[in-house]
């Protein structure tokens, strides 16, 4: 029996992972997840990769970092495609990637739709590369809570896929107030900015676009450094995230 081929995912948010996995089930392929860049090495190093899509902002070793190793090293990286999945895609970021042979540039919170075209269009041999979606617009009529949107835009109307991806979401978010909650008494700007960045992309996917903008907001509040603003920005985002979890 013919392997399947084999795609390396190495992101940092247990959310993201599950909704990775949950998408790529039916496919033809082998998904190894990393959470980190040097497990991911590890596996780059023992074994061949169709598709290899990794995360940007990540503890310890970045995204950047490992898209720079694989240009220095190519006989880790081989015929593998590459291909960044981000919340954080801004023009600047574009621009850093652009000397990194990055074959394509996927926005969170990323369709199942898209995602799946990018995982057969790797495994077809696809040659051209295409723009990666521009960050995903919030319609004026959408309000938090608006599952249906949801489920029409990031799940492609799936709604079992949207079901299970929320519910182990749900059991992730205590651990997300948990963090955020050590994170502020701790004054660790980074480690909430990690959770901020985290949840923006979640939020957005389950249908809370404006807890998602104010997570987006805490995030960038948190980069600045400025402390007083983010305590509170956390407040509010816990706040509204605590009702989430008790409505479920």
């Amino acid at each position: 029996m013919t392997p399947h081929p084999r795609v390396l995912l190495v992101e940092d948010d247990a959310a993201l992972r599950r909704f990775v996995a949950m998408a790529l089930e039916d496919m033809p392929i082998e998904l190894v997840v990393c959470a980190a860049v040097a497990p991911a090495l590890e596996q780059l190093a023992n074994g061949r990769f169709a598709l290899i899509l990794t995360d940007l902002m990540m503890p310890g070793e970045s995204g950047f970092e490992l898209l720079e190793r694989l240009q220095r090293e190519p006989r880790l990286r081989g015929d593998a495609r590459v291909a960044v999945l981000s919340a954080g895609l801004t023009t600047v970021v574009r621009e850093q990637l652009a000397d990194l042979d990055i074959w394509r540039q996927l926005s969170k919170p990323v369709s199942v739709v898209t995602l799946v075209a990018c995982v057969q269009d790797a495994l077809d041999g696809a040659a051209a590369q295409a723009p990666g979606p521009p960050e995903a617009a919030v319609p004026a009529a959408q309000t938090d809570g608006d599952r249906a949107h949801a489920v029409r835009t990031y799940f492609e109307g799936n709604q079992d896929l949207f079901d299970a991806y929320r519910s182990a979401c749900m059991e992730q978010f205590p651990q997300d107030l948990q963090a955020g909650d050590a994170a502020a008494a701790a004054t660790d700007l980074q480690a909430l900015r990690r959770v901020a960045h985290s949840l923006k992309s979640v939020l957005l996917t389950l249908g809370y676009p404006t807890l998602s903008m104010q997570s987006r907001a805490l995030e960038d509040t948190a980069h600045a450094g400025d402390l007083a603003t983010a305590r509170g920005q956390w407040q509010q985002v816990r706040a509204a995230l605590q009702r989430v979890v008790q409505d479920g």
